[in-house]
Parts: C-alpha cells; sequence; structure tokens
C-alpha cells in the first residue's frame, strides 16, 4: 500500500505561478503511471496531467497544456507539477495519484489509478 502526500498548494494572483509536489511513502513507485487531478467546487474530479513511470511519456489536459509541466524524481519517490500563468479557472483541490500496476500505460483516466493522496488546495485570484 502507498501513501501519497501533496503538497505547494496555496493562494496565487491571476499570471502566478505555484509548484506542487507529491512524495510518496509505503512502497516505492518509480515503476509506476502517476498522475495529477483537481476537483473544483461543485464539479466532478478530472484529469490535468500524467507522466509515464520512465519520464518517457506525458499527458495534459488541453486546458493547461503549454502551462503546466509534470516531472518526476524517482530517486526521491516524488512526483511535481509546475504551474504558470495561472487562472482562475484553476482553482481546485489538486490530487495526486498513482498506478498499482508497474510498468502500466499512460493514463488520463480516474478509474485506473489505485493510489490517492488527500489533495492540497490551489485558490487563483482575479
Amino acid at each position: 500500500q502507498a501513501q501519497l502526500v501533496e503538497s505547494g498548494g496555496g493562494l496565487v494572483q491571476t499570471g502566478d505561478s505555484l509548484s506542487l509536489s507529491c512524495v510518496a511513502s509505503g512502497r516505492t513507485l518509480s515503476r509506476n503511471g502517476m498522475g495529477w487531478f483537481r476537483q473544483a467546487p461543485g464539479k466532478e474530479r478530472e484529469f490535468v496531467s500524467a507522466i509515464s513511470w520512465n519520464d518517457d511519456s506525458t499527458n495534459y489536459a488541453d486546458s493547461v497544456k503549454g502551462r503546466f509541466t509534470i516531472s518526476r524524481d524517482n530517486a526521491k519517490n516524488t512526483v511535481f507539477l509546475q504551474m504558470n500563468s495561472l487562472k482562475p479557472e484553476d482553482t481546485a483541490v489538486y490530487y495526486c495519484a498513482a498506478r498499482a500496476s508497474p510498468y502500466s500505460s499512460i493514463s488520463d483516466r480516474l478509474r485506473n489509478f489505485d493510489y490517492w493522496g488527500q489533495g492540497t488546495q490551489v485558490t487563483v485570484s482575479s
């Protein structure tokens, strides 16, 4: 079983940047695909970005493409989400997620992720 803990959220203004981190413990996830999702008030949780286990493939939601960058440091069991040019519509709770099966293909679907963090709040003021 893996535990994921996100950090780095906060209150920023439009156009600012934030960097989210997600540290995994309990088991190594260096061979597992990982991703970021978000959930705004009154909305369903949605895909933001994903990264393959070996860092050779990434995927982004159209709404964040060109502004967000996902990366990972397998030696530290950590995945990052660099968010630039933030907009008020980026306001949400951001969740880190990991797939349980090693070497699995990159995915943007919630049901393919088995481990979830508690989330970190990102608020972008206009």
